[in-house]
């Protein structure tokens, strides 16, 4: 199981009058989460992008568990699930690292596209079962 984690200060901007997280902006976590991994484990954008593909996002689950404050800090784990088919599907937990307790948790799905066609490609990338094979060591796909 592939993950990775960050940490991110919560910033004045992020926060309403109550100087909590405004909720939108956890979405925008797990985005910096998503990146970082594709960072650490050469699965970012244009990674993909270079093989003639794009992954927009099909679904996204959110729960909110508790509240994140300005000046805390936004400890974002990232965890890739393997799928038998043609998606990138992770998992998020962001904690605060003041109080170490769970303030969110979520999901997203991205499939294949092919950006010129706007096609949707259901079938693995050949790339992609490589680097499922890389990282995973699934050899049966």
């Amino acid at each position: 199981m592939q993950v990775n984690q960050i940490k991110q200060l919560v910033k004045f901007s992020e926060v309403d009058s109550l100087h909590v997280v405004w909720h939108g902006h956890y979405v925008r976590y797990f985005e910096d989460g998503r990146e970082a991994f594709g960072k650490e484990y050469s699965l970012g954008y244009l990674d993909i992008y270079q093989y003639g593909f794009a992954v927009p996002l099909i679904d996204l689950e959110v729960k909110f568990k508790r509240i994140l404050e300005y000046g805390d800090t936004a400890i974002i784990e990232t965890k890739f699930i393997n799928s038998p088919a043609a998606k990138l599907i992770f998992e998020y937990t962001i904690r605060s690292e003041k109080h170490g307790f769970i303030v969110c948790t979520g999901k997203s799905t991205q499939v294949f596209m092919i950006p010129q066609t706007k096609e949707l490609y259901i079938t693995i990338p050949p790339f992609f079962e490589e680097w499922k094979k890389k990282w995973l060591g699934v050899n049966n796909l």
